[in-house]
């Protein structure tokens, strides 16, 4: 390096050797104002500079190079400001962009044949070390391996719904002991054979003026919750009346639970299916072929699995299909509701209840509700809260690519809930609707719809329902895990409807306790059966 003063010294050229061409390359030149600096300062300045602008360059040159992580202030300085001086790139910003370059590449080809995966992300770690993998053969590697656990993941999520599915299906041992423990109550147990109701009270069955609800089930424990919470939480208890129809299987142990478990002041009534005269084949003619077919028969107790393609298939639409099979659906008891005007002549109003419910406010001002001369007081179940449970139309139960269901539904149509309905029976009984629930059953060959007994309902009922406030009747208890709490506290009629029954050990635990405290855990059948408290 050179200084080089021009004759006027006016201004100083600092000079650069260059090696190759064995010349000099001006590298700065100064412009010196006489005026403002004396030549000795202007001397001393040239001098120091000159001095330091070497070790500036080789600072930035190894700071640049070494790539240092931790720096200070300037150390820092020189590591950003170096490669672009320099004109480099950084490092770390290409290797990245040629990594996301091979990601692409390796997401639009095939998975090579025979690609060996490890197991775990420790071991691609270390064979990639060991093998000296490149970048590509990583990237294809990576992929196989999300894959593969994308597909464990997804055949554990169907199969865990099939175990529930069969889970909901069954009987739970608890429950079949207390069934067979109180049949053989009562055929050894004279009071438990007593008459439902005694006699003295058999007019009062017939009483329009007191209020009367309808429960189908074949569940004895259910039953009892059902009942229990109703008079508990009822106002007037006195008034109540219960007609608990069963299957004739069922009856005994049924008869004897309420025997020797009396409700008072409440009455209860208990009967079985083949003590109603009017169930005849004629008067329910679609009962044979629902029972009988065997495509029927076939899809609700058959493989499950078998033609599914599960490939196709998300999970949350598998847990609908598989609900929609439950054989409780062939059941008489499940179709019995749409009998009530024949099967109750002389009343006029009446409450139907499932038994996955339970009772938490006074039910008489239901009574009270004015229908508008509609047959059905229901909660509608296309508007709320909560868009898993309250967000059913027509078009989520009913295949509307069929010519007839197309021709005579709409899809936006709002549907509505069975499990706590308000049937005026003298509306109902000026009505076709037994007969329109017929004929579309008739109809139906599993190609219009897949879910029960509430689409044909839905049809039936058509023109005849008159809404009801939400908050007289909740569901969703038992497939929604994610309920609100408060809004359970605040429901009239809390229901469990889906697969995770209270009593089944599949229950949400946070819910069961809502059912759980009408059980009585005291009671020697009960504990006999092992039915223990949670």
């Amino acid at each position: 390096m050179q200084l080089h003063f021009s004759p006027s010294m006016r201004s100083i050229t600092i000079l650069s050797s260059n090696s190759n061409n064995g010349g000099f390359i001006d590298l700065m030149k100064i412009k010196v104002a006489a005026r403002h600096l004396s030549y000795r300062t202007l001397f001393h300045t040239i001098l120091i500079l000159a001095f330091l602008l070497p070790f500036v360059f080789i600072l930035t040159a190894l700071v640049t190079l070494e790539g240092v992580d931790k720096c200070s202030s300037f150390d820092c300085l020189g590591r950003r400001l170096g490669p672009r001086l320099l004109g480099r790139v950084d490092d770390s910003e290409r290797l990245v962009k040629d990594f996301y370059k091979v990601l692409n590449q390796v997401d639009t080809e095939e998975i090579p044949d025979g690609l060996k995966l490890p197991d775990s992300f420790s071991e691609l770690v270390s064979e990639m070390k060991n093998n000296q993998y490149d970048a590509k053969t990583f990237g294809f590697m990576l992929r196989a391996m999300m894959e593969k656990f994308e597909r464990e993941i997804r055949e554990s999520k169907f199969a865990e719904l099939m175990n529930k599915h069969f889970a909901a299906s069954s009987i739970p041992k608890g429950i079949h002991c207390l069934s067979l423990r109180l049949t053989d109550e009562y055929s050894s147990n004279a009071h438990a054979r007593r008459q439902l109701p005694s006699p003295e009270l058999l007019p009062l069955l017939s009483d329009n003026s007191y209020h009367h609800f309808i429960l189908s089930t074949d569940n004895i424990l259910a039953a009892s919750v059902v009942v229990t919470s109703a008079v508990q939480s009822s106002l007037k208890p006195e008034k109540i009346v219960f007609h608990v129809i069963t299957d004739k299987k069922t009856y005994a142990g049924m008869h004897s639970w309420f025997a020797l478990n009396p409700v008072s002041p409440a009455i209860v009534e208990v009967k079985g299916i083949h003590q109603f005269d009017w169930l005849t084949r004629e008067n329910v003619p679609v009962l044979e072929a629902v029972e009988n077919h065997d495509g029927i028969r076939n899809y609700y107790h058959g493989n499950h699995v078998a033609g599914a393609n599960l490939s196709d298939t998300t999970p949350r639409t598998f847990a609908s299909k598989l609900q929609a099979r439950s054989p409780k659906y062939i059941s008489l008891l499940n179709h019995l509701r749409i009998y009530i005007p024949e099967l109750f002549p002389h009343l006029d109003k009446v409450v139907f209840l499932d038994d996955d419910i339970v009772i938490q406010r006074d039910l008489s001002p239901l009574w009270e509700i004015d229908l508008g001369g509609k047959v059905n007081g229901a909660v509608e179940t296309c508007r709320g809260e909560d868009e898993w449970v309250m967000s059913k139309r027509f078009r989520n139960y009913f295949n509307f690519s069929h010519p007839l269901i197309a021709k005579h539904l709409d899809p936006e149509e709002c549907a509505w809930a069975y499990g706590m309905n308000i049937f005026d029976l003298r509306a109902w009984r000026k009505t076709n609707i037994r007969e329109t629930y017929h004929s579309w059953l008739k109809e139906s060959n599993l190609t219009m719809w897949k879910l029960g007994t509430l689409p044909p309902a839905l049809i039936a009922f058509k023109g005849h329902v008159h809404p009801i406030d939400p908050l007289w009747h909740l569901l969703g208890l038992g497939y929604q895990n994610k309920t609100s709490i408060e809004s359970v506290k605040k429901a009239a009629v809390i229901h469990y409807n889906g697969q995770s029954k209270p009593w089944l050990q599949i229950g949400f635990e946070h819910l069961r306790p809502f059912w759980a405290k009408y059980v009585n855990y005291s009671n020697d059948f009960v504990r006999n059966c092992h039915i223990l408290e949670t």
